[in-house]
C-alpha cells in the first residue's frame, strides 16, 4: 500500500481507486478535491457511495469521517443526491 493508506478512511480499494484516477499521493488528493475525486472513483465504480464521499473529504482534513462538521456533511450529501447513479 501506499501514501494514501496511511490518510484516515482510506484502505486498499480506495487508495487504488483513486491511483486509478491518477490520484497518488495526499497533494494530488488535496489538489482535486473530494468531490472531484469521487466522481473520478464513479466513472470507474458505480457503487460508490456517500460514505466514501465523506471518507474522501475527512481523508483531506486528516479526521474520521464521523468528525467532518454537519455543515460539511450536508453539503456533500447535497453534492451526492445530485451526482448518484
Amino acid at each position: 500500500m501506499g501514501e494514501l493508506s496511511k490518510l484516515p478512511n482510506i484502505g486498499r480499494v480506495v487508495e487504488e481507486q483513486l491511483n486509478q484516477a491518477g490520484i497518488y499521493t495526499e497533494g494530488d488528493l488535496k489538489a482535486a478535491g473530494s468531490k472531484q475525486a469521487w466522481l473520478e472513483i464513479q466513472k470507474r465504480d458505480e457503487s460508490a457511495c456517500i460514505h466514501r464521499l465523506l471518507a474522501l473529504e475527512g481523508a483531506i482534513r486528516g479526521v474520521k469521517k464521523a468528525a467532518l462538521p454537519e455543515e460539511v456533511k450536508a453539503d456533500l450529501k447535497e453534492f451526492y443526491q445530485w451526482h448518484k447513479k
